[in-house]
């Protein structure tokens, strides 16, 4: 698995760098990173993972973002899929809000149930340019409501990581 994620994260920077070189830049953003996830829930209870984001700017201040990550506890996984419009102030450092929707999965690493929901989401953060097309992403914070399991959850998730420009 992780050999497999180093090999596509290397063909990002490979094609980002290509795309770069044509003059092509900042019409697609990819995004991969770690992600803290607090998960409400009685009790609350924390979880690490992923993230990986990918948009396409239709203006230099407005995308459209599919969003995937995966965050695991002791016991429990959680992924989201989430998708929707992006706006940023395009510069050196960037701030940057979205509006999300679209499916929550949680389910128990040891075999147990597992459940499905509609998810939706609103959030930001702050990208700063590196060097050439790359940036990283300094803090992306996100409110992710979503009902699995029959009980409404206000999750909480802290992202950072590289965003590649191209």
């Amino acid at each position: 698995m992780v050999r497999k994620l180093s090999l596509l994260l290397g063909l990002f920077f490979l094609v980002s760098i290509s795309a770069y070189a044509q003059g092509l830049e900042n019409k697609v953003e990819l995004f991969g990173g770690y992600s803290f996830l607090r998960f409400d829930n009685s009790p609350s209870f924390n979880q690490n993972g992923w993230e990986l984001s990918g948009q396409y700017k239709f203006k230099d201040w407005l995308g459209a973002v599919a969003d995937f990550s995966g965050d695991y506890g002791s016991s429990t996984h959680t992924y989201y899929y989430l998708f929707g419009p992006q706006v940023s102030w395009p510069a050196r450092v960037s701030p940057f809000g979205h509006v999300l929707i679209g499916g929550a999965d949680v389910g128990f690493t040891n075999g147990g149930p597992s459940d499905s929901s509609f998810a939706a989401a609103i959030g930001g953060g702050i990208d700063a340019k590196i060097t050439g097309p790359l940036h990283w992403r300094i803090i992306q914070g996100d409110w992710i409501h979503s009902s699995v399991f029959g009980t409404g959850q206000n999750n909480a998730r802290i992202s950072t990581g590289i965003v590649i420009k191209f």
